[in-house]
């Protein structure tokens, strides 16, 4: 009868069969063979072998379960791309045990290029270091199809290659990196050393693994690109609109040239004058708007056939001016935005006035300023665009997530039902797996919350709510992780409140958030106070602790989406950074604005109010 009822091979086992070895060690030495024993000792280190392989597969086998785990929880646990590419590559080269792991993305050539190079030890690999097999990586990119070999050298496939000849590659494996049904780039491991390292169920692990990488490489890849591109042109917009008040006063395109052309030819003292846009694939200068001009006069469709030398002026970039039909003094300005014309202004003066070096150069001034108006308003058309596309993606990405978290959660679940055919061990990594998947919950429905409060498209159903009502529900939704933190929880409520008219949910939503943070950041064994008072014809809530606090330059950041708080109590807490952000934006809509006292070690004090009447 087998004495271990989970089959693992235990130190007592060992040490029989080395006492029996021993035994047989001493008959073989004196001659004295009994071939019984003998045989009945072999059985018994045949099946101890057996079962030790036996065990060391089913090691692996959970060493993959929880290298999966660690992938999934790191990808939701940060949004650094480059963090998230090393974790996932160690996680990989500690499943497979190979020596070195590189993840290649394809470049506007169509060629690899290197964005992760791993060792064994967890370092990343110097340049000098990537040295790997190009047929193989080549070939997997080439056809989409993952490639395993035990020993590359002797492989027929790769026979004669010189990248695996000259590097005295042997155990190789290569998956294809998919993104949206495309592939994207590689993961490529090795071992020098040994032979026969990988097989079918390395690589059937490896590509899990590397599937889960693709998700988090393509959403961080769409994420980062959208970020900055939306605060690159955000800030450069608002650097501009310092630069002219006056002129910036509008963000209409439209308006900003008519001011322009209007002031170009006043302060000139210009009768009349023209604003033209140079057409980047034409080179023509499209007429944009006119001043002082007879509106029942005809608009030029391009300014060049009223004046060619604007085509001269617009390629050179320098002012010029000219004298027109009838003696007329005509000056012909660049409007310039860095380094590209992309405009001209044209003013005339009326008989034989001729325009100074000093209304030149006021002009001049003018134009440049046009330029920054006129870009003004373009970046502000397209950052709008940007805002709303990034807006609609976090909306699409946090609705397509909630599926497949529904089904491994529902997995999860139906997987605990079969207890008595688990190991206390696989229990704990399929609860840490439910566990995740709440937390990831979470986190999509903070970002479905800031992408319809972004958009413009949150709204709130507001109702008649007695605040007895309100305040049993923030009891319910954390009294267990107050009484699992051995925190106080004190209900300070005026008597003879009336209703409030407010939305329910977003209340029990911002109420719920407040108190939350308050127990998660404040150590075990606190007090959390909710008070609520009566102030003029509203409601005001406040939430009271005695946690870490806050110092001033935390309470100014506090808000920013995705920030936390760099010290170890507060990282070591769950969280996104975007639950306070949310509050924040909700309470704003609520008619209040969240007021914060708190300092460092003592506590924070957290209030706003809320409406009793329909206004």
């Amino acid at each position: 009868m087998n004495p271990n009822p989970n089959n693992r091979v235990n130190e007592k086992e060992i040490a029989n069969m080395r006492q029996n070895v021993n035994l047989m060690r001493s008959q073989v030495q004196s001659g004295n063979i009994d071939a019984a024993f003998l045989t009945r000792q072999i059985d018994k280190l045949t099946d101890l072998l057996v079962r030790v392989e036996d065990d060391q597969k089913q090691r692996k086998k959970e060493g993959r379960f929880e290298a999966l785990y660690n992938v999934s929880r790191l990808i939701g646990s940060s949004l650094d791309l480059q963090t998230v590419l090393d974790q996932v590559m160690d996680a990989i080269i500690r499943l497979t045990g190979a020596e070195r792991g590189f993840l290649m993305l394809r470049d506007d050539d169509g060629g690899l290029a290197v964005k992760v190079a791993r060792g064994i030890d967890q370092q990343t690999l110097g340049s000098d270091n990537f040295r790997f097999s190009r047929t193989i990586t080549n070939q997997v990119l080439d056809s989409g199809t993952p490639v395993v070999t035990t020993n590359a050298a002797e492989d027929p496939r790769f026979v004669g290659q010189v990248s695996i000849v000259g590097q005295a590659l042997r155990s190789i494996m290569a998956t294809p990196l998919r993104a949206r049904g495309n592939v994207i780039g590689v993961v490529y491991v090795d071992n020098k050393i040994f032979t026969g390292l990988f097989g079918e169920d390395d690589l059937a692990a490896l590509d899990a693994l590397v599937g889960q990488a693709a998700v988090a490489l393509d959403n961080a890849m769409l994420f980062s690109a959208t970020d900055q591109e939306l605060s690159a042109r955000i800030e450069e917009l608002r650097q501009l609109r310092r630069m002219d008040r006056q002129l910036n006063e509008t963000l209409d395109a439209d308006k900003a040239m008519q001011y322009t052309i209007e002031w170009a030819c006043r302060l000139s003292g210009a009768a009349s004058g023209y604003l033209g846009l140079v057409e980047k694939d034409t080179g023509n200068i499209i007429t944009v708007c006119r001043y002082g001009i007879m509106t029942s006069d005809n608009l030029p469709a391009t300014l060049d056939q009223l004046f060619p030398e604007a085509t001269h002026v617009a390629t050179s970039g320098k002012t010029q001016t000219l004298n027109a039909i009838g003696g007329q003094s005509v000056l012909v300005v660049p409007v310039r935005r860095e380094q590209d014309v992309i405009g001209v202004v044209i003013l005339k003066h009326e008989g034989d006035q001729r325009f100074t070096p000093d209304q030149q150069d006021l002009v001049e001034r003018v134009a440049a300023r046009s330029a920054v108006a006129i870009e003004n308003a373009r970046l502000y058309a397209a950052v709008q665009a940007a805002d709303k596309a990034k807006s609609e993606f976090v909306g699409i990405v946090a609705h397509d997530l909630k599926a497949p978290m529904t089904s491994i959660a529902g997995y999860a679940d139906l997987t605990l039902f079969m207890k008595d055919t688990l190991q206390e061990r696989q229990i704990e990594f399929i609860n840490k797996i439910r566990n995740t998947v709440k937390r990831m919950e979470i986190l999509v429905s903070d970002l479905a919350d800031i992408s319809r409060i972004d958009s413009g498209h949150f709204f709130m159903n507001e109702s008649h709510v007695k605040v007895a009502d309100i305040v049993q529900a923030v009891n319910d939704n954390t009294l267990p992780q107050m009484q699992e933190r051995e925190h106080s929880f004190i209900e300070d409520i005026e008597p003879n409140l009336p209703e409030m008219w407010v939305d329910y949910y977003r209340l029990l939503q911002v109420l719920t958030n407040l108190v939350s943070n308050s127990y998660k950041y404040t150590p075990n064994g606190g007090t959390i106070t909710l008070s609520v008072r009566r102030v003029n014809n509203r409601i005001s809530f406040c939430v009271t602790d005695n946690g870490i606090g806050l110092s001033k330059e935390a309470i100014v950041k506090l808000g920013t989406k995705f920030w936390r708080a760099e010290d170890d109590y507060t990282r070591s807490q769950p969280g996104t950074g975007l639950g306070f952000a949310i509050t924040k934006a909700l309470v704003e809509q609520m008619g209040s604005y969240i007021e914060i006292e708190s300092e460092v070690g003592q506590g924070s004090r957290f209030t706003f109010t809320v409406a009793t009447t329909k206004d």
